[in-house]
């Protein structure tokens, strides 16, 4: 098994209002799941990551535990500074990053092989719009 996560996070004022979205997508390239949801006021970081662990948290309701260990998953977001630090090439030094980055370590780690990939911002069009529509909705509140 195969999947595709393109997560986005982002904050409107840093902090400010915040949102995470994210597509999850099958070998074929079917989208499987989704998610958007409203963060409250956190930064455009805290976000970036919490995508990330909320698509997942998504992947492990699709993923039966025993297959979870031959799964491997892509992610592909805009955030150099979460791709670099979950490739270990920046250090994780913010004590709630440190947080993020524990909790999407513990969610990773039972699956057989997931790789962090930065792309530019247009080729994550979709993550963008759903971390959009949860900032709008929560900034209907």
């Amino acid at each position: 098994m195969q999947f595709t996560i393109h997560a986005d996070g982002g904050a409107r004022g840093n902090p400010g209002l915040s949102g995470a979205g994210a597509m999850i997508r099958d070998e074929f390239g079917s989208s499987v799941a989704t998610v958007s949801k409203f963060l409250g006021i956190r930064t455009n970081n805290f976000a970036e990551y919490e995508a990330v662990i909320l698509a997942f948290e998504a992947l492990m309701k699709l993923v039966p535990s025993e297959k979870r260990n031959e799964t491997k998953v892509v992610v592909k977001m805009d955030s150099e500074l979460v791709v670099k630090q979950m490739r270990g090439e920046y250090k994780v030094r913010h004590p709630i990053l440190k947080e993020q980055y524990a909790r999407l370590m513990h969610a990773i780690s039972t699956f057989g092989f997931v790789s962090f990939t930065h792309v530019p911002r247009v080729k994550n069009s979709d993550a963008d719009a759903l971390a959009n529509e949860a900032m709008d909705r929560g900034s209907n509140l």
